[in-house]
């Protein structure tokens, strides 16, 4: 525990010149207190009447439609009783209905739940019931899911299918498709329930009441952690949090898109990254909406054949993704054969993005990867690298407009420049707290507002980070830390190794060793060729001891390697 009367604060700001010498803004102007996420999406449907908000599977979404759409679902939520801040759940993939759904909870003046659609039953059961969600929106291939609880945890279900606000003809295929070719929607008979078109058609937007009383200090969304660091936690994230979020983005990565203002064409927004998770929801959803993009909605990633179909149709100008998605299309045919002219910013985050990846990226594209860094804590951007530098650095760049990062030690004092210590954010886009978790905030949180991020990670002397791991993915070898990270960022550049990933594993005389999964992408890789490039490539007691070839790597369902999944395995394999 820090102590908390004596903290070392340098404060000295070593971006603030780097923001100078680039010309960007670091200050940034909140709009008054009594603002929230609903005056910005109201003053966009206007600016942007007559365009296309986003499309999905070809079937194409206005800013009109979006508008009214989602005052019928808030006049709906309004009508069933519920009140300003209680709970709406949201659980779909990438498809139409859910930026309707979203924005009708946000716009009665409800608290929006972000939920994974490929949750289990207790992930779901845990969720509802600790969030103490009233009304759950779901799409039908995941209806199981919830009817498997065995008991009524919310008031009113709303069920939607893939062909929803398709056109009848389309709608009625694409629904056969999934129920009876496919088979994506198990069978469920919840009696509860009411359909999407039922809820959306059952009052006219006419019926819709305004919230007066919201404000940038009320709670928008739950935004649950991804569960990787135990119990699944809430965080709180206000309409402050997330418009400072959306103001700070747009100061300093805003100039990729002001091609586009004035003109008829509008910036397509590849949206493959779930809108349930955080990265997704604030880069590619809201901030399209802020600056009258396109979004682009793949509902399965892992489909690529589809992406491919989608990027082909509607070439992007902004692509966010995480390194395992750049990866896989970096080693596609189809996609490398694929026009990349009107590709303006490819953004990493979530994870780490290798540089073997950002290199392979660069060729086919002509895109240096933007990495950025933030949690579901932080609404989520935290720091990204300026546009435009030349190359691809690795770091996860300078902190974003009026944020404040510091490494500190377990003390909470402020480390020397150059030196590990756990990465931690100050700024008006951290959380209010964990939702019911006074206890868990005050872990987090320092006694002068700094939320602990649990990343170890240096600042260099012009102010940028670099993350060097998770604190608990740290290896011990014989004293010396060894973080994942780096040896994944090594190996990774084999030519025979698709990705990888590294765990400690324990040794009599060492302590602790890194062993190496490896998915290879030459079938011919033996073990002995991956130890070699080891010794060639990593200092000594860097090196993984141990190989183990899999098929594939465990992975959240943003695509972040679980190296807690790693661990699961190893122990159940060889413990």
């Amino acid at each position: 525990m820090e102590n908390q009367g004596n903290l070392i604060r340098r404060n000295d700001k070593a971006w603030l010149k780097t923001y100078e010498k680039l010309g960007i803004q670091y200050e940034i102007d909140m709009p008054p207190a009594n603002t929230s996420l609903i005056d910005i999406f109201e003053q966009n449907f206007v600016k942007h009447a007559g365009r296309t908000a986003f499309v999905c599977m070809d079937v194409k979404l206005s800013y009109e439609e979006l508008d009214l759409y989602s005052k019928q679902i808030a006049a709906y939520l309004q009508s069933l009783g519920l009140k300003k801040g209680d709970k709406v759940g949201v659980m779909m993939p990438n498809i139409l209905q859910l930026p309707v759904a979203v924005l009708g909870v946000l716009r009665a003046g409800m608290t929006l739940v972000n939920v994974n659609p490929l949750y289990t039953t207790k992930e779901l059961q845990h969720q509802l019931e600790d969030s103490e969600t009233k009304v759950l929106f779901i799409l039908e291939n995941f209806a199981k899911t919830y009817e498997d609880i065995g008991k009524d945890l919310v008031d009113h279900v709303v069920v939607t299918s893939m062909g929803d606000l398709m056109s009848p003809l389309k709608g009625f295929i694409v629904n056969a498709v999934v129920r009876h070719v496919k088979k994506l929607v198990p069978h469920y008979t919840l009696k509860k329930s009411v359909n999407f078109k039922k809820a959306l058609n059952k009052l006219s937007a006419k019926k819709y009441k305004r919230p007066t009383n919201i404000g940038l200090e009320d709670v928008a969304v739950l935004q649950y952690t991804g569960g990787t660091t135990g119990v699944a936690k809430g965080a709180m994230l206000t309409h402050g949090n997330l418009v400072a979020n959306l103001i700070q983005c747009d100061t300093y990565l805003g100039d990729a898109f002001d091609k586009f203002e004035g003109q008829a064409e509008q910036a397509v927004i590849m949206t493959a990254l779930p809108l349930y998770h955080i990265f997704s929801f604030t880069v590619c959803g809201m901030f399209g909406l802020y600056r009258g993009c396109i979004g682009l909605l793949v509902p399965n990633p892992r489909d690529g054949a589809s992406l491919i179909k989608a990027y082909k149709d509607y070439p992007p100008a902004f692509f966010p993704a995480v390194n395992t998605l750049f990866n896989a299309l970096a080693n596609s045919e189809a996609f490398k054969a694929l026009d990349h002219s009107k590709l303006e910013m490819s953004m990493g985050g979530g994870m780490a993005v290798l540089k073997d990846t950002a290199t392979k990226w660069e060729k086919i594209t002509g895109n240096i990867i933007v990495q950025g860094y933030g949690l579901s804590e932080t609404s989520p951007v935290a720091s990204a690298n300026p546009q435009g530098t030349g190359e691809f650095s690795g770091n996860i760049g300078l902190p974003m407009p009026g944020t404040d990062m510091a490494i500190l030690d377990e003390e909470g004092n402020e480390v020397a420049l150059g030196e590990r210590g756990e990465i931690c954010v100050r700024g008006p886009q951290v959380m209010k707290g964990y939702w019911k978790r006074e206890d868990a905030t005050s872990e987090v949180m320092t006694s002068d507002g700094y939320f602990r991020t649990g990343d170890i990670g240096v600042m260099d002397e012009e102010g940028y980070f670099k993350i060097v791991d998770r604190k608990k993915n740290m290896i011990l070898v014989s004293g010396f830390n060894v973080y994942p990270n780096e040896v994944e960022d090594v190996m990774s550049a084999h030519p025979k190794i698709l990705e990888c990933g590294v765990i400690g594993v324990d040794d009599e005389k060492s302590g602790e060793v890194p062993k190496i999964y490896v998915v290879r992408s030459d079938d011919s890789l033996t073990k002995e060729e991956v130890l070699a490039y080891s010794k060639e490539h990593l200092t000594g007691y860097k090196r993984p001891r141990y190989v183990e070839f899999i098929d594939e790597l465990p992975k959240s369902n943003v695509g972040k390697i679980l190296h807690k999944d790693l661990r699961t395995l190893e122990e159940k394999n060889h413990g």
